[in-house]
């Protein structure tokens, strides 16, 4: 008899519990909560692999505060996936995902803006009540050391578009430099098979071989005219080389191609046609808009 009371006793209190756990109301319809306490909510789920921590993530974010006032407008990222700054935060959600994901996370707003953001204390008009939502599509996701790599696909992607834009809005002006570029070119005999891209390179000293790669700091020698021969900048007048990662959008795009031509020690010119040099915009006060560029270059050294 006294077994058959405690035992009818514990099942009343799992019943209980289990009652009480079933009726507790969750605040964010749609959300599943984690161990935790982060709320996610998928919209789109694939299979396959998944980011590590330290690895490099393409997403878009944006993040509002009910809803309504935007803390983050929504744009195109990379974030790099960190250990957990606190129980329950954005980074648990990354590490949930996989490429092609698009998922909404809320996250506990007074830690998000003092661990994650470094404030000392919530924004003017903010309370630890407002529901901070993120909402993320991951892109992409690459070892850390792939970025570069990465980072110059994007960055001649958007210079394509830009250049494909300008001649399509300015097609007498980019007809106009073609031609001026052609005739310099044939007033002076010089026989270039131009790139892709219409740039022109002529080595005049050959170098030892070894080419930079895409995220490389190189150092260069330089001086750049216009094609009239007047000269508007020089490293060499400066007795400095000028030094930049290559292939990252850091220098013009005829730059960043006709560099990664070179090898170490090489001399040579580049012929740049208006649109991959500074295009439809003024530089200085020598460079005019639609001016096609030469470039005098020596690529010292790489590393």
């Amino acid at each position: 008899m006294k077994k058959s009371f405690i035992w009818m006793a514990v099942t009343a209190l799992l019943v209980i519990g289990t009652m009480s756990a079933c009726s507790e109301k969750n605040p964010y319809p749609g959300y599943e909560k984690t161990q935790n306490g982060l709320y996610y909510n998928f919209l789109t789920k694939n299979d396959g692999a998944m980011p590590q921590q330290g690895d490099l993530l393409d997403v878009n974010i944006s993040c509002t505060v009910n809803d309504t006032t935007p803390v983050i407008p929504a744009n195109d990222n990379v974030m790099q996936l960190m250990e957990s700054q606190f129980a329950g935060d954005l980074f648990e959600g990354l590490a949930m995902m996989h490429k092609g994901d698009s998922a909404s996370f809320i996250v506990n707003i007074d830690s998000t803006f003092r661990k994650l953001m470094g404030q000392p204390s919530l924004p003017e008009g903010f309370v630890s009540t407002d529901v901070m939502r993120f909402e993320i599509r991951l892109d992409d996701f690459y070892p850390e050391s792939e970025y570069a790599q990465h980072y110059a696909v994007k960055v001649k992607k958007m210079a394509d578009e830009r250049i494909a834009k300008m001649k399509s809005e300015h097609p007498e002006e980019t007809a106009q430099a073609a031609q001026a570029l052609a005739e310099y070119l044939a007033k002076n005999k010089i026989e270039v098979v131009p790139t892709a891209s219409g740039l022109n390179y002529v080595m005049s000293v050959e170098g030892n071989g070894e080419k930079p790669e895409v995220g490389q700091v190189v150092q260069v020698h330089y001086t750049g005219k216009l094609l009239d021969g007047t000269v508007f900048d020089s490293s060499i007048e400066r007795g400095e080389p000028i030094s930049f990662p290559l292939g990252v959008g850091q220098v013009i795009p005829g730059w960043d191609e006709g560099i990664a031509l070179m090898s170490k020690g090489e001399k040579g010119v580049l012929y740049i046609p208006y649109y991959l040099a500074y295009g439809d915009r003024q530089a200085g006060d020598k460079i005019q808009p639609y001016s096609n560029l030469m470039f005098e270059v020596e690529l010292v050294d790489f590393e």
